[in-house]
């Protein structure tokens, strides 16, 4: 049987699940594109840039049951689209990543969009591909995908030559896609020895990641039997409900809010599940590790990285979770329990009494905006955030009651990816609210996608926390240097960008008008409508997390380097 390698991609990726494909056509992926569309299941995205589709293709990866999946032209289109496939390869998300290549048949060098992509893309990837006869296409797409889904998912690459798309070729008997189902055993000599930390902690206590998204219930049940508070990495915020009363917040260091810190601050037994314990998650490395760590990953490599373990366990967080829980049924501490839930509430109200307290002037304040947000939306709505000082904002303020419902660019940290992100959470969630919170500078690089939501009847809700900054690294700047250096934004007219996107425009002035601003959003949201929310956000308050990651890096200089700072910051704020 021949087919053209177009056909048969298309037949592979249908096989594995696929329900979209995000990128923009150029000469190397033409007749691909063209299969695309003649696919029942498969709809290709028409995206404005390339950089927007990977983000696109990384949040319906995270949300939904299917992967996120690019189709972009060689050279140029794959470098756009970067960004995003480094996002998805830090953040342990899956993807495929599918370009064309230049003619390999022609013997001509120099020829457009030439580029050595399988080199380029190895370390930004769990594996490379490239495809250069047809009856390969097939398996190869197969054996990429369950790579990508496998161990610590990731995105991979698959390069095929465009004379291999456009050209028919001998493939034999097409086989249809048989998911490798392989379990490894867990070590039972590894749980027995959690279990015995965990029975003589006094005050044990549970750090939890990404990689605990499906293990919720068995979190849940943990917890409440050893009567451990509970925090989460940033990329994890929403793996243990904000509603539970062992819920204490975002880390638990020196950065993290009040609640977190006092919860945590006699732990001798700390059992972390599914993270890294990467720099956000820790507060820039600010907490402080008992040395009685029991650490579950599913990946090895993340084991004694920066904290050593006393016992590590590799596997899945819900098997190994269970096995834990079977082992513990008849432990039962409530006494501790009901102690670290009042410390918790009491903790929880007065940071948030703080907040309301704080005097924002004629702008809004965050916290009253986040409490008539989750007023607002239902319990299973998205939220997805930009990297910024939004973005630590709503980790300590907005409560999160929904595995995998608050979506997070983490260790690539790449701004710019909440307004794309958002679109293919809405894609694979269509039935669901879906809101981002974005700031002003990270809203300013990728805000045109915006047409892709509007082209697809897409009611995505854009908060733009408009302040004129860079307010992150702004105010990482106040302190040391008493000055702002390419911070500080040129004017947006941010009705012009909703009229030129097919958006709808809604103001947030102030606080009075934050409940009618947030519904009057919801509303025109339900008729398909994108609509950006212009919030003039108050920012004079700092978030736990920046005060915490100033200190803490500022404490780690070499002390001559450290007098030098101060000295200079206490010079500048004297003279000006």
């Amino acid at each position: 049987m021949k087919r053209s390698g177009a056909w048969l991609i298309r037949y592979a990726l249908e096989q594995v699940g696929v329900r979209y494909t995000f990128g923009i056509p150029g000469v190397h992926v033409t007749e691909l594109y063209d299969e695309l569309n003649n696919s029942d299941q498969i709809t290709p995205v028409l995206v404005t840039h390339e950089g927007g589709g990977a983000f696109m293709a990384e949040g319906f990866s995270r949300t939904s049951d299917s992967i996120g999946t690019l189709v972009v032209v060689p050279a140029a289109g794959l470098t756009h689209a970067m960004s995003g496939v480094g996002e998805a390869f830090l953040d342990g998300i899956p993807m495929l990543v599918i370009a064309g290549s230049t003619r390999r048949d022609t013997g001509f060098s120099y020829q457009l969009h030439q580029l050595d992509q399988q080199r380029l893309m190895e370390p930004l990837t769990k594996k490379t591909y490239l495809v250069v006869e047809h009856k390969d296409i097939v398996p190869m797409i197969y054996e990429a995908y369950r790579h990508a889904v496998s161990g610590e998912p990731g995105p991979v690459f698959v390069e095929i030559p465009v004379e291999v798309q456009l050209f028919r070729g001998d493939v034999g008997n097409l086989q249809t896609y048989q998911p490798l189902i392989t379990e490894k055993a867990v070590e039972m000599e590894s749980i027995d020895q959690a279990v015995e930390l965990l029975k003589t902690a006094k005050h044990p206590a549970i750090f939890a990641g990404w990689g605990a998204r499906d293990a919720t219930q068995a979190l849940i049940s943990l917890a409440e039997s050893l009567g451990a508070p509970v925090a989460t990495s940033l990329q994890g915020l929403s793996v243990f409900p904000a509603s539970h009363a062992l819920h204490a917040g975002m880390s638990f260091g020196k950065a993290a809010v009040p609640a977190a810190q006092n919860a945590f601050k006699d732990c001798d037994c700390l059992l972390a599940v599914g993270v890294r314990f990467g720099e956000i998650g820790t507060g820039s490395y600010s907490i402080d590790v008992p040395e009685n760590l029991i650490h579950i990953d599913i990946n090895p490599e993340v084991f004694d990285k920066n904290y050593a373990a006393k016992q590590a366990i590799q596997g899945d967080a819900t098997v190994i979770l269970n096995h834990l829980i079977g082992k513990l049924a008849d432990i039962r501490h409530d006494t501790r329990r009901h102690g670290v839930e009042a410390q918790i509430k009491a903790d929880k109200a007065a940071y948030h009494q703080e907040w309301l307290q704080h005097d924002a002037k004629d702008r809004v304040n965050p916290q009253v905006f986040f409490d008539a947000l989750s007023d607002a939306l239902d319990d299973d709505a998205f939220l997805v955030v930009d990297d910024g000082n939004h973005t630590f904002l709503a980790a300590e303020l907005f409560p999160v009651q929904k595995a995998k419902h608050f979506i997070s660019p983490t260790d690539f940290n790449c701004m710019g990816y909440a307004v794309p992100a958002a679109i293919g959470v809405k894609l694979g969630n269509p039935g669901h609210q879906v809101a981002a919170i974005v700031g002003d500078g990270a809203f300013m690089m990728t805000c045109m996608e915006i047409v892709t939501a509007a082209s697809l009847n897409l009611g995505v809700i854009y908060f733009v926390f408009n302040d004129g900054e860079l307010s992150q690294i702004s105010q990482g700047q106040e302190i040391p240097y008493n000055r702002k250096t390419c911070t500080v934004l040129g004017k947006v007219n941010y009705e012009g960008v909703a009229l030129a996107t097919g958006a709808e425009l809604v103001l947030l002035n102030n606080n009075q008008a934050a409940a009618q601003a947030i519904e009057q959003a919801m509303q025109a949201s339900k008729q398909g409508h994108p609509v950006v929310v212009d919030v003039h956000i108050d920012y004079s308050k700092r978030s736990q997390f920046t005060q915490g990651i100033v200190k803490a890096n500022l404490g780690r200089f070499p002390l001559k380097e450290k007098i030098r700072f101060i000295s200079r910051a206490l010079t500048r704020k004297v003279t000006g």
